[in-house]
């Protein structure tokens, strides 16, 4: 099991991301509401609320926020239903990508990842025409913070977890998807440490190399734009930024 270079071009994007906080907060509001209206309310029994929860006290969510997703799910009729689509699609050189959304509108939705997809010079797909390079697992992080790899490394393989990857800030325990929550659970107990999110996620089989700066800005940009879009909740990809062109980018 090593680390997976996917996620240190993820943390190059942090910086920018951490400055869109009431956007993203928006997005994990959204998520617990389709958690709760999918689900239920108690935390106990719905693991994806669970998750979503984790991620928005991560990310520092403040509690009346998240209380007050949970009331607006579980009054009957009150706002918006949410619809999980997914779309497929190449960016320049083909690195794949793939865009979860959560959305009220598919045709605004669609719009929008299409427009970016064309802007810049990449093209949108059918659903299939890239998950194919990609295996669909769990994610499960853990902040670094008073953790060791070799600690999470045995823990995580008893509980029957396929592989672990880490970046600057934390530790990605991947499994099988029907086994995600069970896994997370088992964790924490162990750890005696909440996740900071557990959720369904893809992971590239194989990475597409980019040792170009102009196209490494033009696939980080296009990623950023995307998930920059209020209905997008979640961008994978397969590129495999150099790290010397990171850090004259960076």
């Amino acid at each position: 099991m090593a680390g997976h270079s996917q996620f240190k071009n993820i943390m190059f994007r942090k910086g920018a991301q951490d400055k869109k906080r009431s956007k993203l907060f928006t997005k994990l509001q959204k998520e617990i509401t389709v958690a709760v209206k999918m689900g239920s309310a108690d935390v106990a029994s719905n693991p994806r609320l669970r998750g979503a929860i984790a991620e928005a006290r991560a990310n520092n969510m403040p509690k009346d926020n998240i209380e007050r997703a949970i009331k607006k799910a579980l009054s009957a009729g009150v706002g918006e239903n949410y619809e999980e689509i997914r779309y497929e699609g190449y960016a320049v050189g083909g690195v794949a990508v793939i865009v979860e959304a959560l959305t009220d509108n598919r045709n605004r939705t669609a719009s929008e990842v299409r427009s970016w997809f064309t802007k810049l010079g990449g093209n949108l797909g059918e659903n299939g025409s890239v998950n194919f390079m990609f295996d669909h697992l769990g994610f499960i992080t853990f902040s670094k913070e008073n953790l060791s790899f070799d600690k999470i490394f045995e823990i995580a393989i008893e509980a029957g977890a396929e592989d672990i990857t880490e970046d600057e800030e934390s530790f990605t325990v991947l499994t099988a998807i029907e086994n995600l929550h069970a896994v997370a659970n088992t964790l924490a107990e162990k750890l005696g440490k909440e996740y900071t999110s557990a959720y369904l996620g893809w992971k590239p089989k194989m990475d597409i190399p980019i040792t170009d700066e102009k196209q490494a800005t033009n696939v980080l940009r296009l990623i950023e734009e995307l998930e920059d879009l209020d209905d997008v909740q979640k961008v994978f990809s397969n590129f495999d930024i150099a790290e010397e062109i990171l850090q004259n980018l960076g």
